[in-house]
C-alpha cells in the first residue's frame, strides 16, 4: 500500500522537503513550484533541475529555511513586477542557480534576518549587492539622508552576509560595524553642515570606541569644541548630526558626556579637562578607556584624548576606585527584571558585562604602569592582560571564548529584527531558531537547542567564576593604593619607595627586588605586578627588610613551580596573607621554607581552621603505618605535624583562632603525633598507654611546649615482668628519640619528668607499680600534677584504668590537710624564687612572673585539690573551665575569677606571640624595640606602650587575687 499524505500525494515529496529543513512543507511546495520560484518540478516531487537542487541544499543550511524561502519568494515577485535592471543582467533565480557565493550569502541573510529580508523585498535589485564578497563600506558620500540610509543598509547587508557565512569572524564583523558607524558619523557630520574647518571633534565611546559594535546599538559619543566662540555653531551641528543618524541607522547617545543629559551637548577642551579634574567619578574614567576620535576634527579629538590620559591612568589611585567599579557592576545586575535575569547575556550574571568590567578594572589598575594594556578593545585588553601575566592563560582563554560566544549570540539575536536585544528567548520556536542561527545542528531542532543551551550554561558559569575571581581580587585594592610612579619599580623609583616605606637597608632590599623581577620571563612579569603591593604589606610589619628577604627565599624555592605565582596572583587574599605572615613571623617563615607546598593552605578559608580531631588523628596513624622502617615512618609523621603547625600558626596570625582554640588545636596535633609514633614503635602490640600531663593534658599547649607524659604498660599474660619492662622501655626510648632527633621538621620534646620520683625514677612503670607508688609514697605535688592527666595514646582500656587510679590521688575525698596546703604554698614560693631565669623581669615574665600563668594555674589547682572531692564540676584538666566551675560553686568571687581568666589569656597570648615573632621560645615580654612591635602587631596592633601598660595592669590584678586566694 502506498503511503499518502493529507493532500493525497505520495509522502515522499514532503519527506524530501523536510530534509531541506522546511517545516511548512505544503506552503513550501507551493512557493517552490512553477507558479512562483520554479525550483520544484510540475509534479511536485523533486527539484526542477540540478541548479534548483543546489539552491535547496543551500537553503537547508540557513537558520530558518521557511523564512528564507518566504523572503526569497517576495524578492522574486518584486523583481518580476519591477522588471530586470538591464537586459544583460541575469535575474535572481538564474543567479542563485549559477553563483554559489551569492547563493550562500543571500540565503544566509534571508534565513537570519526578517528586517534585511524586508529591505531586499522592498528594494528590487538590492540583492545584487551580495553578488561579490569583497568590500564592506560602500560609498558614503551621501548627498541626502535618504541616500545615506540606503548606503548604510547596503553596507550592513554585506557585513551580515560575511558574518553569517564565515567570511568574517566575530572580531572582523565588529570592526566592520564600527568602521560603518565611523563612516556614518562622518557623512552625517558633513550633511549637518560640518567641514574640514569645523572645530568640532566627535569622540566615539563604548562599543563603537572599542571597535566592537553590535548590529543594533546606540552609538555613544562625546562632542568637543575648540573654544567658547565655537560653541553655538558646533552645538547646532552636533544636534543635527544626532537627528540624521537616528533617521539613517541608530540613535546617537551623548549621555556619557560630563554631567550626562543635564550638561551641555558640546564642551570645549578646556571645559572637559576642568570637569574631569574636579568632578568626574570613577565610572566616567572607566568609560574613557574606550574613547577615540571618530569623526569631525580628528586632530582636536586626538589632543583631547592626549590631555585626558594622565587623569584616566591615575583614576585607580582614588581610595574608592575599586569599590566604585564593583558597586557599579552590582547596580547594573540588580536593575535587570527578575524574569529576564537568567536569560540576559549582556548585563546578567555570567554575561558580557562581567567580562568587560573585569578587564576594565584590571586595565585601570595595572595600565598605569604598563602601557601595553591601554587599548579600547575588550578582547585586545584581555589578550594583553593574559600575555603579560596579569590573568592566567587558562582563565584568559576561557574568557576569550566566552566573550566571542556571547557576542555571537547577541549578533544573531539582533540581526533577526534589527532590534536592540540581549535576551535569549524563552519561546521554544525562537530558541530553536537561535540555536540554528548559531550553527548548531542535530537530528532534530531539540538536539540543536540542547547543544546550544549546554554551551551557553557552561560559558556563563565560567564567566561568573572568573568575574568574581578577577574583579574581587584583594590584591587589586592593594595595587591600586600604590602610587603610579612606584608601580614601575625602576631602580631609582624602587629605592625612593623603599626609603619611604621604612626599609632599613634599601640597597639590600633593592637587590632582592632586582633578583625577583629581573629578565623578561613571565615569572618576572608577575613578580612586577605583585611586589609593589607586597612592599606596602611588608612595610606594615616592624621589620620590612626581613619580610622581603623571606619572600625572596620562598620565591626562589618555588619560582619554578607552575602554581606558585598563579596562586599569589589569582587565589583570593593569598599574596597579602603571605606578606603579613612573612613580615611578622620567623616561626611561620621557617615552617614554610621547609614545606613551601603548605602555601596552598592560604588560598582557602576552609583550610585555615584546625582539622577535625578524628580525621587528624587518623591522618597521623596513616602517615606512620605507610612505612616499614621506623625512622622513615616517624619522618612522615613529623612532616604532617609541621604542616598542621603551619595551618594553626597561620590561622592564629590571621586572627581566626582565640587562645583556647589554639591550645586545643596544638594539643590535638601533639596527640596525633604521639598516637602515630606509638603505632610505629609498638608494633609488638604490648599493652602500653601514654598519659598526657601538664599543658598537653590540659589542651593548653603553646607553640614551644614539650609533650609532658607518663608512660604506663601492663605485662601481657605469659610474658615475664622484666621482659615486658625492657620492651616497654624500648618503646618509650625509641619514641622520644625519633621525635626529638635533628631533622628538617620541628622536634617534639617528650618530657616524662612528672613521673614518680622524677628523673631519678624509671621512665616506664607498670600499672601495678604506679598503684603501689601512689598508695605508699605519693606526695602532694604529684597529686597536683595528676590534675592534668588524661589518656592520649595506646591501649585505651589501660589508660582508663590509670585515670581511675589517678582520680583517687588528685580528687581526695576529704580535700587537703593544712600541712599539704602549706607544702603547696612552699613549693610555689620556691618556684618563684629559683626558677625565674636570671635577669628576667618578674613584672613581665608571662609564665613565672607576677600575675603570670603559674600564679593563675596554681591558684586554680589548689582550689581543685581542696574541693574536687565534693564538687565534681572541678574535675577537669583545663584551667579556664575549672576556674569557671569554682566561680559557679562560689569557691571564688566572680570578679576575682574574671581577673584570673583575663590574665591567663593575656599571658598565654604573649607566650605564643613571642614564639611566632622570634621563631624561638621566650616568656619575657620585651618593654621596647622591634620584637615588642612585632608582638603587638601579631596580637592585633595598637600602641606598644599602651599594650605593655595593659599587660602590667592585668597581671597586677591577677597577682592581687593570687595573694588573696592562694595564700589565704
Amino acid at each position: 500500500m502506498v503511503d499518502v499524505g493529507r493532500s493525497g500525494r505520495p509522502a515522499s515529496a514532503a519527506g524530501r522537503l523536510a530534509r531541506y529543513g522546511l517545516v511548512d512543507v505544503e506552503r513550501a511546495r507551493v512557493m517552490l513550484g512553477p507558479e512562483q520560484l520554479r525550483l520544484w518540478d510540475e509534479a511536485g516531487q523533486r527539484p526542477a533541475d540540478e541548479g534548483a537542487a543546489t539552491v535547496l541544499e543551500a537553503l537547508s543550511r540557513v537558520a530558518d529555511p521557511d523564512l528564507a524561502l518566504r523572503q526569497l519568494c517576495r524578492i522574486a515577485e518584486a523583481e518580476r513586477h519591477a522588471g530586470p535592471a538591464a537586459p544583460e543582467e541575469a535575474g535572481l533565480l538564474a543567479s542563485l542557480r549559477t553563483n554559489r557565493s551569492l547563493r550562500a550569502r543571500l540565503l544566509a541573510v534571508l534565513g537570519a534576518s526578517d528586517t534585511l529580508g524586508d529591505h531586499l523585498a522592498a528594494n528590487p535589485g538590492e540583492w545584487r549587492t551580495l553578488r561579490t564578497p569583497t568590500g564592506y563600506a560602500l560609498n558614503f558620500q551621501g548627498e541626502s539622508v535618504a541616500r545615506l540610509r540606503m548606503a548604510y543598509r547596503r553596507s550592513l547587508l554585506r557585513i551580515a552576509a560575511g558574518d553569517l557565512t564565515g567570511a568574517l569572524d566575530l572580531e572582523q564583523a565588529m570592526t566592520a560595524l564600527s568602521a560603518l558607524a565611523d563612516a556614518t558619523l562622518s557623512a552625517a557630520f558633513t550633511l549637518a553642515g560640518g567641514d574640514v574647518d569645523t572645530p568640532l571633534a566627535v569622540i566615539a565611546m563604548g562599543k563603537c570606541g572599542g571597535r566592537e559594535l553590535n548590529y543594533v546599538s546606540d552609538v555613544d559619543v562625546i562632542f568637543v569644541a575648540a573654544s567658547d566662540e565655537d560653541l553655538g555653531h558646533t552645538t547646532a551641528i552636533a544636534a543635527r548630526l544626532i537627528e540624521i543618524c537616528a533617521q539613517v541607522a541608530w540613535p546617537v547617545d551623548a549621555a556619557l558626556r560630563p554631567e550626562g543629559n543635564h550638561g551641555p551637548l558640546v564642551r570645549t577642551l578646556a571645559s572637559h579637562l576642568s570637569y574631569y579634574r574636579k568632578w568626574a567619578r570613577t565610572w566616567e574614567f572607566q568609560a574613557l578607556l574606550k574613547a577615540r576620535p571618530a569623526a569631525g576634527d580628528r586632530a582636536l579629538g586626538a589632543r583631547w584624548l592626549d590631555e585626558l590620559q594622565p587623569l584616566i591612568w591615575h583614576a585607580a589611585e582614588r581610595p574608592e576606585a575599586v569599590a566604585d567599579i564593583r558597586a557599579m557592576r552590582r547596580r547594573i545586575a540588580d536593575a535587570i527584571p527578575a524574569a529576564e535575569r537568567d536569560r540576559e547575556i549582556k548585563r546578567g550574571p555570567g554575561g558580557l558585562r562581567d567580562i568587560e568590567f573585569a578587564v576594565q578594572l584590571l586595565q585601570l589598575v595595572h595600565g598605569r604602569a604598563d602601557e601595553a594594556l591601554r587599548t579600547p578593545s575588550t578582547l585586545d585588553g584581555l589578550r594583553e592582560l593574559t600575555a603579560r601575566g596579569y590573568v592566567g592563560r587558562p582563565d584568559g582563554e576561557a574568557l576569550d571564548r566566552a566573550y566571542q560566544f556571547l557576542r555571537t549570540v547577541e549578533h544573531r539575536l539582533q540581526l533577526q529584527k534589527l532590534r536592540r536585544t540581549h535576551t535569549v528567548p524563552a519561546d521554544p520556536g525562537a530558541l530553536r531558531w537561535l540555536a540554528q542561527a548559531m550553527g548548531y545542528r542535530g537530528g532534530s531542532g531539540r538536539d540543536a537547542v540542547e547543544a546550544f543551551r549546554a554551551d551557553w550554561v557552561a560559558h556563563a558559569a565560567e564567566v561568573r567564576r572568573l568575574h568574581a575571581k578577577l574583579l574581587y581580587r584583594p590584591l587589586l585594592e592593594a595595587v591600586a593604593r600604590v602610587p603610579t610612579d612606584d608601580l614601575r619599580l625602576t631602580p631609582d623609583a624602587a629605592r625612593a619607595r623603599l626609603e619611604v616605606l621604612g626599609f632599613v637597608d634599601p640597597a639590600s632590599a633593592l637587590r632582592h627586588i632586582q633578583a625577583l623581577i629581573g629578565g623578561v620571563s613571565r615569572t618576572a612579569a608577575i613578580q612586577r605586578q605583585l611586589l609593589p603591593a607586597l612592599l606596602s604589606a611588608f612595610a606594615d610589619a616592624p621589620e620590612p627588610d626581613r619580610g622581603l628577604l623571606a619572600y625572596r627565599q620562598v620565591s626562589e624555592k618555588l619560582g619554578a613551580t607552575p602554581w606558585y605565582l598563579r596562586v599569589l596572583r589569582d587565589e583570593g587574599p593569598v599574596a597579602l596573607r603571605l606578606a603579613r605572615l612573612l613580615g611578622l613571623s620567623r616561626y611561620v617563615t621557617d615552617l614554610l621554607s621547609r614545606d613551601p607546598e603548605a602555601l596552598r593552605l592560604l588560598a582557602d578559608d576552609a583550610e585555615l581552621v584546625p582539622r577535625d580531631r578524628q580525621r587528624l588523628l587518623e591522618g597521623f596513624v596513616s602517615a606512620g603505618t605507610r612505612h616499614e622502617e621506623p625512622t622513615t615512618a616517624i619522618g612522615a609523621i613529623r612532616a604532617l605535624r609541621r604542616r598542621e603547625l603551619f595551618r594553626v600558626a597561620c590561622a592564629d596570625l590571621l586572627g581566626r583562632l582565640d587562645i583556647e582554640a589554639v591550645g586545643a588545636a596544638l594539643g590535638d596535633i601533639a596527640d596525633g603525633t604521639l598516637i602515630g609514633a606509638l603505632a610505629v614503635t609498638n608494633r609488638a602490640g604490648l599493652p602500653f598507654a601514654i598519659i598526657g600531663m601538664g599543658r598537653l593534658g590540659g589542651y593548653e599547649m603553646s607553640y614551644p611546649s614539650d609533650a609532658d607524659v607518663l608512660f604506663v604498660y601492663e605485662p601481657p599474660a605469659g610474658m615475664r615482668d622484666d621482659e615486658a619492662s625492657g620492651l616497654a622501655n624500648g618503646i618509650a626510648e625509641q619514641l622520644r628519640t625519633l621525635l626529638a632527633a635533628p631533622a628538617p621538621d620541628p622536634p617534639l620534646g617528650v618530657d616524662a619528668d612528672l613521673r614518680p620520683e622524677g628523673r631519678q625514677g624509671p621512665l616506664v612503670r607498670s600499672l601495678a607499680a604506679y598503684t603501689q607508688y601512689y598508695a605508699r609514697w605519693s606526695r602532694v605535688w604529684e597529686a597536683q600534677a595528676l590534675l592534668r592527666a588524661r589518656f592520649v595514646a595506646g591501649d585505651a582500656e589501660l589508660g582508663q584504668r590509670f585515670l581511675t587510679l589517678a582520680d583517687q590521688v588528685r580528687y581526695p575525698a576529704g580535700g587537703l590537710s593544712r600541712d599539704q596546703v602549706v607544702e603547696i604554698r612552699r613549693i610555689k614560693a620556691r618556684v618563684d624564687s629559683e626558677r625565674l631565669p636570671r635577669g628576667s623581669d618578674p613584672a613581665t615574665h608571662a609564665k613565672l612572673g607576677r600575675g603570670g600563668l603559674a600564679d593563675v594555674e596554681w591558684t586554680v589547682q589548689l582550689l581543685q585539690l581542696r574541693h574536687a572531692g565534693t564538687v565534681p564540676e572541678l574535675r577537669t584538666t583545663r584551667t579556664l573551665p575549672a576556674l569557671e566551675a569554682a566561680r559557679r560553686a562560689e569557691l571564688i568571687d566572680g570578679a576575682d575569677a574574671t581577673a584570673l581568666a583575663v590574665a591567663w589569656r593575656s599571658a598565654s597570648r604573649v607566650r605564643n606571640a613571642l614564639m611566632l615573632v622570634r621563631g624561638r621560645p621566650s616568656d619575657q615580654l620585651p618593654r621596647q624595640g622591634t620584637e615588642l612591635a612585632g608582638l603587638v602587631a601579631t596580637l592585633g596592633g595598637g600602641d606598644s606602650g599602651e599594650f605593655v601598660d595593659d599587660y602590667l595592669r592585668t597581671a597586677r590584678r591577677a597577682r592581687q587575687v593570687f595573694e588573696r586566694v592562694f595564700h589565704g
